[in-house]
C-alpha cells in the first residue's frame, strides 16, 4: 500500500509541475477546463498520498525510523504541503514547479534505494515534539530559499530590463519580497521553539555528537534573527535579503544532513 500510494505520488508531482511550467512557457489557460485550482488540488493529492507512503517507512513495527532519506522525504512533504495551501490563497504555485519534482525525487529513492535504519526507540514526548518543530522550521526555511531563489532570479531580469516570459509570469517584486519574510518569520518562530524545546528535552544538547549540529543551528537562527531585524529596523530588501537567507539555510543543511551523513554513513553512528 506504502509502495502504490508513493509512485502514484511521484506521478502526480511530475504531472503538476509539468503543467505548471507548460503554463509558464505558453502562457495560455490550462487546456480541458483544468483551472489553477483543480492543479493544486492535485498537488496535494500527491502530497496526500507521499504522506501515506511516509508513514509506512518512518513508524514501522521496530521504532520510528529517522534514516537521513526518510527526514529529507519528510521535510520536503512538508514544504510542498505549506506551498500548496498557502497557494491556494497567494500566487505562488510558480514554486512547485522546482519544489514537486524534487519531493517526487526523494520519495523515489526512499522508495526503491535500500538504506540502514536508524530507529528512534523509548523517545519522550518532548523528544518528539522538539523533532517536529525541527523539520517544520527546515520546511518552512527551504520555502522562503526557493522564494530566494526566484526572487534573484526577477531582480536580475528587471535590473537588465529583460523581463522574459518565466519573470512576467510571477507576482511583483514587492509582493515576491513581502511573502518571502512573511515565510521566513514563520520559519525563524519554529526554529525557535525548536531550539528552546531541544534545551528542555534533549539531554546535553552540546554533547560530542550534537555540538556541530547545535552550533550551526544556533548560527542559522541567527543570521535570520538578524535579517529580520534589518528588514524591520533598516528596510532590508533584494540583494541582501537573498544572502541572509541562502546563508542561513546552507547553516541548517550543514548542520542537520552533514553531521547526519558523516555519522551515519562514515562513523556508522545513529
Amino acid at each position: 500500500m506504502s509502495t502504490l500510494s508513493g509512485i502514484l505520488a511521484i506521478l502526480l508531482y511530475l504531472l503538476v509541475a509539468f503543467l505548471f511550467g507548460l503554463r509558464l512557457q505558453t502562457r495560455r489557460p490550462f487546456p480541458w477546463g483544468i483551472t489553477r485550482q483543480t492543479l493544486i488540488l492535485g498537488g496535494l493529492l500527491g502530497v496526500a498520498l507521499h504522506g501515506v507512503a511516509l508513514f509506512g517507512a518512518i513508524f514501522t513495527p521496530a521504532g520510528t525510523d529517522l534514516e537521513v532519506v526518510n527526514v529529507a522525504s519528510l521535510a520536503v512533504w512538508l514544504a510542498a504541503l505549506l506551498l500548496l495551501l498557502s497557494a491556494l490563497k497567494t500566487p505562488i504555485e510558480n514554486l512547485a514547479i522546482a519544489l514537486l519534482p524534487l519531493a517526487a525525487l526523494t520519495l523515489a529513492v526512499q522508495l526503491f534505494v535500500p538504506a540502514r535504519p536508524v530507529l528512534l526507540t523509548n523517545a519522550s514526548t518532548g523528544l518528539e515534539i522538539h523533532i517536529l518543530l525541527s523539520l517544520l522550521a527546515f520546511s518552512l526555511l527551504s520555502i522562503a530559499a526557493l522564494q530566494a531563489i526566484l526572487l534573484a532570479i526577477q531582480d536580475k531580469h528587471l535590473r537588465n530590463r529583460r523581463p522574459g516570459g518565466f519573470i512576467r509570469a510571477l507576482p511583483p517584486l514587492e509582493t515576491m519580497e513581502r511573502l518571502l519574510f512573511q515565510i521566513i518569520g514563520l520559519g525563524f518562530v519554529f526554529l525557535s521553539l525548536a531550539l528552546f524545546n531541544g534545551i528542555l528535552f534533549v539531554d546535553d544538547i552540546f554533547a560530542q555528537h550534537l555540538v556541530h549540529k547545535t552550533v550551526l543551528s544556533i548560527v542559522a537562527w541567527l543570521m535570520f534573527a538578524i535579517l529580520l531585524w534589518g528588514r524591520w529596523r533598516f528596510g532590508w530588501r533584494g540583494r541582501t535579503a537573498i544572502r541572509w537567507t541562502m546563508g542561513g539555510l546552507v547553516a541548517l543543511l550543514v548542520g542537520y544532513f552533514g553531521s547526519k551523513l558523516i555519522l551515519e554513513l562514515v562513523l556508522q553512528r545513529t
